[in-house]
């Protein structure tokens, strides 16, 4: 008996609405399922008087995959916005990533050589490391003393809620140094936000598509499962197997948004804020993403937060513990006949957008070869 649906997508964020973009040109009817009251996923914009505030965090789309970059272009058009983040610590705002700008202010030097044998001199303190037991000797082998303290230290541990002698080293595989003085945060050659905020990409991925919010697919997975002859599951992997293995951890964010009647609060898109002593991680300033002249704006104060199991999931702990039981929920996963897994959640990975895009028109592909 033919089923309503070729697939059941569950999560309507972008891995998922890329993924049912593909199949319904392949002329494949899909039903898209999400427990939020909106389309979107993490990458949802919410219309503030006319600023389009990236509700779950700032949001800003970089690659340097041409073909990734033609893609999404095809649904809506790209700004011109260029990520260009500020750090404040102890009353200092210094630019990122780390570049002449930030070693000028920093160390007071003004060329390549002199930044250079600054940084040379402070890591040579730690050369004596071989085999860095922790985050923080790593780091400190790699940047030395003033870039750790100043930058590094206190957002991290802010960031995962442990200290930096309590994570592990692989978690800074390298510092991103840049001798010239170039604020702009990514290499990737293609960057911007979409015209009128992601809700317009998403809109025109799922077009096409059925879709049901406030559906929560543990609710009924059955029933649900049983609409389509194949699940696209982009949730956690361990929800999905009742955490029959144990739970994988997760770290959480809490938003603080507020909208205030001035023109503009700080001037930047995002500024960090490295200081233990001070809760947040950043301040996010939505209307300088679409360069908005209102005569109001929005900010978001970004708090992370351990994850309970009633909030978000954002950033998974890669430590050995927690990836040696993801791979034992992938192999269970593997073995599911009907079931695909995509997206962050489902891979237990941060994913950038582009990469996600990829991965997402990746698995359309393999997909559309059974066809």
């Amino acid at each position: 008996m033919k089923k309503e649906y070729d697939y059941l997508i569950v999560g309507a964020g972008l891995y998922g609405a890329v993924f049912a973009r593909q199949m319904m040109d392949a002329g494949k009817r899909c039903l898209i399922i999400d427990k939020r009251n909106h389309i979107g996923g993490n990458i949802y914009c919410e219309d503030v008087d006319g600023i389009h505030v990236h509700k779950y965090g700032a949001h800003i789309f970089h690659t340097d995959n041409r073909d990734v970059w033609s893609y999404v272009n095809r649904f809506v058009e790209f700004n011109r916005f260029t990520n260009s983040p500020l750090a404040f610590y102890k009353g200092s705002l210094y630019n990122l990533p780390f570049n002449m700008n930030t070693f000028n202010k920093l160390w007071g030097v003004n060329t390549p050589q002199e930044a250079k044998k600054k940084v040379e001199e402070q890591c040579a303190e730690f050369a004596h490391i071989e085999n860095p037991a922790n985050l923080e000797e790593q780091a400190l082998k790699l940047c030395g003393t003033d870039i750790y303290y100043t930058f590094i230290k206190g957002y991290t541990e802010k960031q995962w809620g442990r200290l930096a002698t309590e994570l592990p080293a692989f978690i800074i595989k390298r510092i991103p140094f840049r001798f010239t003085y170039d604020n702009n945060y990514f290499n990737d050659p293609f960057q911007g936000i979409p015209h009128g905020g992601y809700n317009s990409l998403i809109a025109a991925l799922i077009d096409g598509s059925d879709i049901r919010l406030n559906t929560d697919f543990f609710s009924d997975r059955t029933a649900l499962s049983a609409l389509a002859d194949k699940v696209l599951f982009t949730g956690c992997i361990d929800e999905y197997f009742d955490y029959q293995l144990g739970k994988l951890e997760y770290r959480s964010l809490i938003f603080e948004h507020e909208c205030l009647s001035i023109p503009d609060f700080q001037g930047n898109a995002v500024v960090n804020y490295n200081e233990k002593e001070i809760p947040f991680t950043r301040i996010i300033e939505h209307k300088h993403f679409e360069f908005g002249t209102q005569s109001h704006t929005v900010i978001t104060r970004e708090y992370p937060a351990d994850f309970t199991g009633k909030n978000e999931p954002y950033y998974p702990v890669n430590d050995d513990l927690n990836s040696t039981l993801y791979k034992a929920y992938r192999d269970m996963a593997n073995q599911e006949k009907h079931v695909l897994f995509g997206g962050r959640l489902a891979q237990y990975a941060y994913f950038d957008m582009d990469d996600t895009v990829n991965a997402a028109l990746l698995m359309a592909k393999e997909e559309c070869k059974l066809i």
